[in-house]
């Protein structure tokens, strides 16, 4: 990690504060006042659930209670929305007005628990819709306020089967932040990248090894040829590309030639029209690790999710609320190497995915990150960043002139992504030749061979 990262123990009471004016200073400070008010309350839900670490899809405790804190708070819950173990809040004051979307994750980690901070991520959601929340009741503000409790963020996508079924139709714009090691008490508003899941199945023959290695179709030998194609692809693949992967098998025994062996494939790439070009090369690894190994390759494509798209004008206005009230700002740190099913909501609509920096030792996914997640100081902060998200919202629900900023801003990244996709895709053409050409002269010389 950079040497300027917080780390525990570090003093994070000198971080430099610019000061100035804000939008409605007051909005702000009714948002601080309430998400203070629930500091206690909110550090033990936070603690309980990082002490029930539950995987992608299984988070039941966390549900249910989180959705009890809730309904304590005076939002309209719904339990099993639309996923078994995601749930929506609402709250509605007045009539009209817009709508504010605001995600909590709450998914761990197979085997090191919370070690991507889901557990802060959670409480944020509801730090930012209680604080949303009382300047609505306030200020007599007519707006609603809707937070969706999304499953499966590790791997799972989640909000994109989330998305797909609707669950964020008629909200204007949606937020929500996400822990991650940089310097102290700063936030970050770089993107990540977009990933691609590939599965692929070897299915050959099996053989008595020692007996009659020569009757057998190695699966597994495809698999290892197929890793290692992978790895040379690398020396190719862009600086900002990242492609890694596992091996799966059932029934392997040294004594007999493997039929079956299976491959999980993450790739990932700056933006998704980027990804899909390398997918395809990454494809056709597999294919030719098939042929040399005499199996049949099985290639599915597995969940995909989108680079964060940070919306301009909202972005603009978390920093300026930020750096006024709380710390630094960067585009540089957060998750800007990693992924996140977010970036599916941030390509249908208006939204910001700001990380914020805690104390660790350890980066994201490591015991030393899960063991961060669980401190006073990493609670602290996340209950900083989530009174700058509600200011945010609160500018998006009472500002007609902003809204339509962050509309603006929204369709000119709609059209920069089309555009940077239309321009990928001639290379995408132009690859598929060179492999078809490729495959025909790999064929042709192999029937002159025989």
């Amino acid at each position: 990690m950079a040497t300027n990262f917080w780390q525990p123990g570090d003093d994070a009471t000198n971080v430099e504060i610019l000061g100035g004016d804000i939008y409605k200073p007051e909005f702000f400070e009714v948002v601080k006042s309430a998400i203070q008010a629930l500091d206690q309350d909110l550090y033990n839900l936070s603690h309980d659930i990082h002490e029930h670490p539950e995987t992608r899809f299984e988070e039941h405790h966390a549900h249910d209670v989180l959705t009890a804190f809730l309904e304590k708070q005076g939002f309209e819950v719904t339990r099993n929305y639309l996923l078994e173990t995601a749930w929506v809040a609402k709250y509605t004051h007045g009539s009209g007005g817009r709508v504010l979307g605001v995600n909590s994750e709450m998914d761990a980690l197979p085997g090191i628990g919370h070690a991507c901070g889901h557990n802060l991520i959670a409480i944020a959601g509801v730090a930012v819709a209680c604080g949303v929340k009382a300047a609505l009741a306030q200020f007599n503000i007519s707006g609603t306020v809707v937070l969706l409790g999304t499953p499966g963020e590790e791997g799972g996508a989640g909000k994109a089967i989330l998305l797909e079924k609707g669950a964020y139709e008629g909200i204007d714009a949606c937020v929500m932040c996400h822990p991650a090691p940089g310097p102290p008490l700063s936030a970050s508003l770089s993107s990540c990248l977009a990933r691609q899941r590939i599965d692929v199945e070897f299915h050959g023959h099996t053989a008595h090894a020692a007996l009659s290695p020569w009757e057998g179709q190695n699966a597994l030998d495809a698999a290892v040829l197929a890793y290692t194609n992978i790895s040379m692809l690398r020396q190719q693949l862009k600086p900002t590309h990242r492609v890694h992967g596992i091996f799966e098998g059932k029934d392997w025994t040294p004594n007999i030639i493997p039929d079956y062996a299976k491959m999980i494939w993450y790739v990932r790439a700056p933006t998704r029209a980027e990804v899909d070009v390398a997918v395809k090369r990454i494809r056709a690894c597999f294919e030719g690790a098939a042929i040399a190994a005499s199996v049949r390759a099985q290639v599915e494509m597995g969940n995909g999710t989108f680079e964060l798209r940070q919306n301009k004008a909202l972005g603009d206005e978390f920093a300026d609320v930020f750096s006024k009230k709380i710390g630094p700002i960067d585009h540089v740190y957060g998750i800007a190497s990693a992924s996140t099913d977010f970036g599916n909501v941030t390509y249908a609509l208006p939204a910001i995915h700001p990380s914020f920096a805690i104390p660790t030792s350890g980066g994201n996914h490591t015991a030393a990150f899960t063991d961060a997640a669980g401190t006073k100081e990493a609670h602290q902060a996340c209950l900083k960043v989530s009174q700058a998200l509600a200011a945010t919202g609160l500018r998006l629900l009472t500002d007609d002139e902003f809204y339509k900023r962050v509309r603006e801003t929204f369709d000119e990244d709609v059209r920069t992504r089309e555009q940077e996709a239309a321009k990928l895709k001639v290379s995408l053409v132009f690859l598929a030749i060179c492999i078809s050409l490729s495959a025909a002269l790999t064929y042709a010389y192999t029937a002159v061979v025989r």
